[in-house]
C-alpha cells in the first residue's frame, strides 16, 4: 500500500514536466545555474526524493535531512553534526536556504563554487565520514534501480541517458532540488516589499535602523544584500588562534593571513538556526550580540577583521536588534509542502 501510495505521488508530481520555472521572492534573481546541469520539474522531484531517502548512506541510518531539517530552516540544531559512524564533524551544519545564491558554498573552501561537486563532499568524504558512501556506490545505485519509484524518475530526469542510475546524475538531481530551497518571504520581506508596515514590530523597526546604521551594530557590511551575507571570508575574532582543526580557509590557501576566516552566514531564519558561528559554540542571539559588540571574544587576535569593531548597545537596542532577526524568519518555508518528505506523504 505504502509503495502504490507513493508511486501515486511520483505520478501526480510529473504532471505537467519539464522546463522549470521559477517562482521568485520579490527582490530575488534567478539563480546561476550551470549548463550541464539545467533545472527541470524532473530533476527536481528526483533531488527531492533523494534528499529524504536514508539509503543515500552507508548503514541506512542518515539522509541529507538529517542535518539539514526543513523545520529548523535546513539546519540540526546541534552545535557539531554527527556522522554515520559517531565521528564528529569539526563545523556546524550550514543552513542550505538560499544556497543556489552563495559565491562560496561552505565554511571555509574558497573554491567550491558547484552545488554539483559540494553535495558529493557530504555522501563521499570520509575526513570526516559524514554519509560514509564511499565504497558502497554500487550497492546504493542498484537499491535504488530496484525501486519503483526510482524507476520512475531516474529516466524522466535524465531523458537522454541509457544508464541514467549514476552518481553523478545523483548529484545533478540532489543539487537542483537543494536550488529550490529559496527563502524570502519573511513579514521583514513583507514590510519592505509588499507595503505592510504593521508587518513587524516597532521594536524590529528600531532594530533594522541598528542593523544598518554604520555607527552603532553595522551588522549590514557583512551580512548584505538580499540574502543578508556578503558570501566573503572574514575573520571574526572568535579564538586566538584558532583550534588545529578549525584554521577556516588558511586550511586551503596556506596564507598566514587567512587563518580564522571563516564564511559569512546567511541571517535568514537566524532565530530558529541557533547554535552559531561555525563551530555552534555560540548558543544565542544574546550572546552572539555580545560577541560582536565587544569586538570579538578574542578580540586580540592579529588578524581580526577590521569590520568587527565592537559598539556599544544598550538594555533596548539589544532587545531591538533581537526583534530585527527574528522577523526574518520565514514560517512559510517551514513548513512548505514543495520542501518537505515526499517518502510520507
Amino acid at each position: 500500500m505504502r509503495a502504490a501510495l507513493v508511486i501515486f505521488a511520483v505520478q501526480q508530481l510529473c504532471a505537467g514536466a519539464g522546463t522549470y520555472r521559477w517562482e521568485l521572492p520579490k527582490g530575488f534573481p534567478v539563480p546561476r545555474v550551470p549548463l550541464d546541469n539545467p533545472m527541470s520539474i524532473e530533476k527536481v522531484k528526483l533531488g527531492r526524493f533523494l534528499f529524504y531517502d536514508k539509503r543515500l548512506s552507508a548503514n541506512g541510518t542518515m539522509s541529507c535531512a538529517t542535518c539539514h531539517r526543513q523545520e529548523l530552516a535546513f539546519t540540526d540544531g546541534r552545535a557539531l553534526p554527527v556522522g554515520v559512524t559517531g565521528q564528529l564533524h569539526p563545523r556546524s551544519a550550514q543552513s542550505i536556504v538560499n544556497v543556489a545564491y552563495g559565491a562560496a558554498l561552505t565554511w571555509s573552501n574558497p573554491g567550491l563554487h558547484h552545488l554539483e561537486e559540494q553535495v558529493l563532499i557530504p555522501m563521499l568524504s570520509d575526513r570526516p565520514t559524514e554519509l560514509g558512501l564511499r565504497g558502497h556506490e554500487a550497492a546504493t545505485l542498484a537499491a535504488f534501480h530496484s525501486d519503483e519509484v526510482y524507476r520512475s524518475l531516474f529516466p524522466r530526469a535524465f531523458p537522454k541517458e541509457a544508464g541514467p542510475f549514476t552518481i553523478r546524475n545523483v548529484a545533478k538531481a540532489l543539487a537542483c532540488f537543494v536550488r529550490t530551497i529559496i527563502s524570502g518571504r519573511s513579514s521583514y520581506d513583507r514590510f519592505l516589499h509588499d507595503d505592510q508596515p504593521d508587518a513587524i514590530s516597532e521594536s524590529a523597526k528600531r532594530g533594522e535602523l541598528l542593523f544598518f546604521s554604520d555607527g552603532t551594530a553595522g551588522c549590514f557590511r557583512c551580512h548584505s544584500g538580499f540574502n543578508f551575507s556578503d558570501s566573503a571570508f572574514h575573520n571574526t575574532a572568535l579564538y586566538n588562534p584558532y583550534p588545529e582543526r578549525n584554521l577556516g580557509i588558511f586550511e586551503h590557501t596556506h596564507r598566514p593571513t587567512d587563518l580564522g576566516k571563516f564564511k559569512t552566514p546567511s541571517l535568514r531564519n537566524v532565530a530558529i538556526t541557533a547554535p552559531y558561528m561555525h563551530d555552534g559554540s555560540v548558543k544565542t542571539l544574546d550572546a552572539v550580540l555580545d560577541h560582536y559588540s565587544a569586538g570579538g571574544r578574542a578580540s586580540t587576535n592579529p588578524n581580526r577583521d577590521n569590520l568587527i569593531r565592537g559598539f556599544v548597545l544598550t538594555p533596548q537596542n539589544r532587545i531591538d536588534l533581537i526583534a530585527f532577526l527574528e522577523s526574518l524568519t520565514d514560517t512559510d518555508l517551514l513548513r512548505d509542502p514543495r520542501l518537505s518528505d515526499p517518502w510520507q506523504h
